[in-house]
């Protein structure tokens, strides 16, 4: 395997790959559906997130928070007047502070915050609050305060909004679509057109094509899945972490792509094995559609191991030690995946160029 002449192949894959349907459809496709279903719900360019506060004392982190763009701060005269507004829908999270809170924080002592959450509210208002509560108090204690939040959730009908429960879905669309399907349909164009043989009998090798037409698949599915979280406003509070994730995700879809591009012999075959595949590959969606299905069906398939840290840092404010464990699965995963692609090339050299 050369990096030079993967890179030339990777190039053209770019000039040429480009102008194919199934690369516009990648790039299309995740956007539409985000698009839609934003209009649809009434979340696309959705407000700031709003958080109302009772005082209890006459603590400065009030000033501090008002004056901030991130979110909109409205103070409340008594914690009724503040859990009404919860459960109207007013305001998406409230707060308590009590009478001390600032010497609590600012002397290190551990603080306790009480907070009342409007169960219809975006999880990214959730998170957005949470983060900017995180930071002012860090900002007002001038060091690191163990701070405790106890949540309440309030309103009618209080459940996960349906943007955020189809927010998985989009992901995974904008990571499989092109990092799966690009490689495998390039590969079946390849054989179709009979222009593998001819390609390996320069010194191109057949794992600088694969490797050469999964790299496409890669940086499109890395590229559309971040597009994807922007468009959604869901980056969360570790944006590198989630990226990581992203990666080692895009991964997996063009490994898989590679894969089922070495067996696949035509674009009806491939296709076929995608509406089937597509079970498997989309069915942990399901388990974040409706949390009364139990998790552990969502950790059968593979693809889980990707969606579950995304949702953990984009809508729930998790960090590194809340996805350690599933993103060392996913790791595993790839490594495993690809495997079984290097025994595939070379299981199958021969068969795949025609001799």
């Amino acid at each position: 395997m050369s990096p030079r002449r993967v890179g030339i192949l990777l190039a053209k894959e770019f000039l040429y790959g480009s102008r194919s349907y199934m690369f516009i459809f990648s790039i299309v496709g995740p956007i539409v559906i985000s698009v839609v279903i934003s209009l649809a719900l009434g979340t696309w360019l959705a407000d700031t997130p709003k958080m109302g506060i009772f005082d209890e004392g006459n603590s400065q982190f009030v000033v501090m928070v008002q004056e901030l763009d991130s979110v909109e701060s409205q103070e409340y005269d008594s914690v009724n007047a503040l859990k009404q507004a919860v459960e109207d829908g007013k305001i998406d999270m409230g707060i308590i502070l009590s009478s001390g809170f600032d010497d609590d924080v600012t002397q290190g002592k551990p603080a306790e915050i009480k907070a009342y959450i409007w169960g219809e509210s975006l999880a990214k208002s959730r998170a957005i609050i949470g983060i900017t509560i995180s930071d002012t108090i860090r900002e007002l204690a001038g060091q690191e305060t163990p701070v405790e939040i106890n949540t309440t959730i309030l309103g009618e009908g209080a459940s996960i909004p349906w943007n955020d429960r189809l927010l998985p879905f989009i992901v995974l669309v904008a990571i499989f679509l092109g990092g799966l399907m690009l490689p495998a349909t390039s590969l079946a164009t390849e054989k179709e057109k009979r222009t593998l043989p001819a390609l390996t009998l320069t010194p191109v090798s057949l794992s600088d094509v694969f490797l050469a037409k999964g790299l496409l698949g890669f940086i499109l599915s890395v590229f559309m899945g971040i597009l994807i979280l922007i468009l959604n406003q869901a980056f969360g509070s570790q944006p590198l972490l989630l990226i990581l994730v992203l990666v080692f995700g895009a991964i997996m879809a063009a490994e898989l792509g590679m894969l089922l591009g070495a067996f696949v012999k035509d674009f009806a075959t491939l296709f076929t094995i995608w509406k089937t595949a597509g079970i498997i590959l989309f069915a942990p969606v399901f388990v974040f559609l409706f949390p009364q299905i139990p998790e552990w069906v969502g950790k059968i398939f593979p693809t889980y191991y990707i969606l579950q840290p995304i949702v953990e840092l984009s809508q729930l404010g998790g960090g590194w030690s809340d996805i350690a464990t599933n993103t060392f699965i996913l790791i595993g995963l790839d490594i495993v995946i690809l495997i079984a692609l290097l025994a595939a090339i070379k299981k199958r050299q021969y068969a795949i160029i025609g001799t």
